[in-house]
């Protein structure tokens, strides 16, 4: 293959007439805002890292959560309002609980944050979406931490 200064030669001698459609651009340009700076935090690094973390101890909780609850307590034909007011009784299930929630909930809202910023071209759709996104996060993990730590198995 021999390179020219307008054009690419190619093997059988035929042109390809714009070698810039070699060329793979960026996702997308340089906003004003950012305007190629580093920031002053590394937020994008820490959230990346967040990611790999919080997966590892997710695969822990929830695969014990399953080879606890399923086979060792007796299956899902054992679950009812009792045994979960019985696990909810000790600390130690509360926290497991908890935690597998809080990681869950800002894990996925992460992964979501950056499909987000990814797939939405448009500055005020990204804005709603992610207003949506934290609306949501927010709720549901305050529900659900509410819900653990406020259960009250003495319900009639």
């Amino acid at each position: 293959m021999a390179i020219e200064t307008d054009s690419i030669e190619l093997v059988d001698g035929g042109q390809v007439a714009d070698p810039s459609a070699f060329l793979i651009e960026p996702p997308r340009s340089r906003t004003k805002r950012n305007n190629g700076r580093k920031s002053r935090t590394n937020f994008e690094m820490l959230a990346w890292l967040f990611m790999r973390l919080s997966g590892i101890v997710l695969v822990f909780l929830v695969i014990g959560h399953l080879i606890i609850q399923l086979t060792l307590d007796g299956g899902v034909s054992k679950i009812s309002f009792a045994f979960v007011a019985g696990r909810w009784a000790s600390p130690f299930w509360q926290g497991w609980d908890l935690l597998m929630l809080w990681l869950a909930m800002l894990h996925g809202a992460n992964g979501m944050r950056t499909v987000i910023n990814d797939y939405a071209e448009r500055d005020t759709t990204r804005l709603w979406l992610k207003l949506l996104l934290v609306t949501a996060t927010v709720f549901t993990v305050l529900l659900g931490t509410l819900v653990i730590f406020t259960f009250d198995p003495n319900i009639s």
